[in-house]
């Protein structure tokens, strides 16, 4: 029988890539479920593909963040009890049931609220999301027991999105499907997961990475218009999606992305833009009227110093602070010595929102945590950064308790606080620091170093660049093109049969 690196299909369908076999702290951690997988395991081969063993490990630790959140079930949900934060459980869904009028059936965006905000204040989707977890919630009983109720239909809607999640981040990348692992097993995905409605904006951000990937640009343009009707955050992709164009010429492709996003956005908007107004923009203005809240090194600021920004100057600072950022991510997409995958600037692009945003929720580890998988699927730096966004997740608990008791022992205090900020905002910056440090040495890449260009750029993988400056205009001799899958960028050579 020939050799694996002998037959054609070990050159057109190279074998998927072992985590086990290419980081140690994934062999490392293996050992709790017997070791290393073995090239000849079976795995892939029968019903337990990666894909559904990934899938249903996602589903279980969901479900164990629905038991970390069953203290508040039975009454922690009323506002003012410090249970939801001493015990780390509080979530948004089960207030905003009665807070939103979804309790006396008043529909989203046209009919007012009671109290100061007049209107729902999330994006049309999500608000459609909401009103169909109210229609399958039973109206009997107390209103506890409809909070309840509302929160679990929630959750059950929230842990099929979180299913999806895991599902596309393992098929993106077709050689590594166990990265999607990074995902199901996170920690702060676990415990944020049902605070707030934005794993439909993750998942629907998520199926629109894996058909790039498959190089269906019009429906990752209509998926990403979708999500963008869930949550803002998604439409941010576009930006390095068109400095990707530019450096390779692929203007078709961004414009049926451009063109398919547009549309999908007005489709889901429209109707309410021109039937309910002041509705449909009461998120906008909440967005733009919010003043400096939690998790900012804003509020770090504010909170220590006795002239306090307005809320008019925080937005034109973090608006140039995140203009800024775009024109550093765009400088250095096309000055790289080679092209950055499309993962890579995905997850800078959206963490350089985070941290300049004068607001970050914990829930918002969310956005990121799908697109770090693919931009550093590496255990060591996702599981540094995970820790750091634990400690955040604790800190603002401990915080609110603080301030809704006014006790220091019973919670966490301003400074202690500021203290919990700070490390989230350094964990990220780290795995920021290490995505750069690939794009500018991508021999240190994990995905480039298996011997593949870009598996999640769809038409970018592998293209020629027709518009660069800097070093990327002189790459050297050796990588100047792609000759094709079985020899690695930068390292010829070099085969990718698995046995690195």
């Amino acid at each position: 029988m020939p050799s694996a690196e002998t037959t054609p299909t070990s050159v057109h369908e190279p074998d998927p890539v072992r985590p086990t076999a290419e980081d140690e702290v994934a062999a490392n951690g293996s050992e709790l479920i017997g070791g290393p997988i073995g090239r000849r395991a079976l795995l892939g081969t029968s019903w337990w593909t990666p894909v559904r063993i990934i899938a249903l490990v996602a589903i279980g630790m969901f479900a164990l963040g629905l038991v970390q959140k069953a203290p508040c079930y039975n009454g922690g949900w009323f506002f003012g009890a410090s249970s939801q934060y001493t015990h780390a459980c509080y979530s948004d869904i089960p207030h905003l049931y009665q807070g939103r009028g979804f309790a006396d059936g008043l529909v989203p965006y046209f009919d007012k609220l009671p109290g100061d905000m007049q209107y729902l204040e999330y994006p049309v989707l999500t608000g459609v999301f909401m009103e169909v977890a109210s229609w399958l919630t039973t109206g009997s009983g107390t209103i506890q027991h409809q909070e309840q109720w509302y929160w679990m239909v929630n959750a059950g809607m929230l842990m099929a999105c979180a299913a999806v999640i895991a599902v596309c981040v393992s098929r993106t990348h077709t050689r590594r499907p166990w990265d999607g692992l990074l995902v199901a097993l996170a920690p702060a995905f676990a415990l944020t997961a049902t605070i707030n409605w934005d794993l439909l904006a993750v998942a629907l951000t998520a199926a629109a990475m894996l058909m790039w990937s498959r190089g269906r640009a019009l429906a990752f343009g209509i998926l990403l218009g979708l999500a963008t009707a869930a949550k803002l955050y998604p439409v941010f992709l576009l930006g390095p999606l068109l400095v990707l164009c530019w450096r390779t010429g692929k203007w078709r492709d961004f414009g049926k992305a451009l063109g398919g996003t547009v549309v999908a956005w007005l489709v889901v908007n429209l109707p309410v833009m021109l039937l309910a107004w002041d509705g449909w923009s009461q998120f906008y203005r909440f967005s733009q009227e919010r003043g400096v809240d939690f998790g900012s090194f804003w509020l770090i600021m504010a909170q220590n110093s006795t002239d306090p920004l307005t809320t008019e100057t925080v937005n034109t600072l973090a608006t140039l602070l995140m203009l800024l950022c775009c024109a550093g991510i765009a400088a250095l997409t096309l000055t790289a010595p080679r092209r950055p995958r499309f993962a890579q600037l995905a997850f800078l692009i959206v963490a350089a929102f985070i941290l300049t945003n004068k607001v970050y929720s914990p829930q918002y580890v969310l956005w990121l945590v799908p697109l770090a998988a693919l931009a550093r699927p590496r255990w060591r730096d996702f599981l540094i950064w995970q820790a750091c966004e634990v400690a955040y997740f604790l800190g603002i608990w401990l915080y609110l308790a603080y301030t809704t008791s006014g006790d220091a022992h019973k919670g966490l205090p301003p400074d202690g606080y500021h203290w919990a900020i700070g490390v989230h905002l350094l964990g990220t910056l780290y795995l920021c620091a290490v995505v750069v440090r690939d794009i500018l040495m991508p021999d240190r890449d994990p995905v480039r170093r298996a011997g593949e260009d870009d598996p999640s750029g769809g038409v970018l993988d592998r293209a020629e660049d027709v518009f660069v400056f800097g070093p990327a205009a002189h790459p050297p001799r050796h990588a100047a093109h792609f000759d094709g899958p079985h020899v690695e960028w930068g390292s010829p050579g070099k085969t990718t049969d698995g046995s690195l």
